[in-house]
């Protein structure tokens, strides 16, 4: 445990930010008002939206082409190599990282010992 908490300081050391004390000398910028602002903020996120909408129906209609391309052997195929590789996935251990920072109450496995019928 002190030596998890070790690495994770070492690691905080090398991210350090660049801190300037002084402000650049470029002139002053003119100052926006809140409702302009706020304008410049509410179109934004409504370009944002329709990008990801639009973004999200192309990944959509693309993964519905592919399925509709493929016969019905090569699918099922597709079916089986999808499962097992989600069952030799899942028998895989956390990464270290996340083994590392995980609840200790987590980790400690209780055995319950049955009693022995005689």
């Amino acid at each position: 445990m002190i030596i998890r908490f070790f690495f994770s300081f070492i690691i905080l050391c090398f991210l350090q930010i660049d801190c300037y004390s002084q402000e650049s000398a470029s002139p002053p910028k003119k100052e926006q008002s809140l409702k302009s602002k706020r304008k410049l903020r509410k179109a934004d996120k409504k370009k944002w939206k329709e990008e990801r909408a639009t973004q999200r129906a192309e990944e959509k209609n693309r993964d519905a082409h592919h399925k509709r391309v493929q016969t019905k052997a090569v699918y099922k195929r597709m079916k089986q190599s999808r499962a097992k590789s989600n069952s030799i996935r899942a028998n895989k251990r956390d990464p270290f990282y996340k083994r590392w920072f995980q609840n200790n109450q987590k980790r400690k496995r209780v055995h319950i010992t049955k009693e022995r019928t005689t």
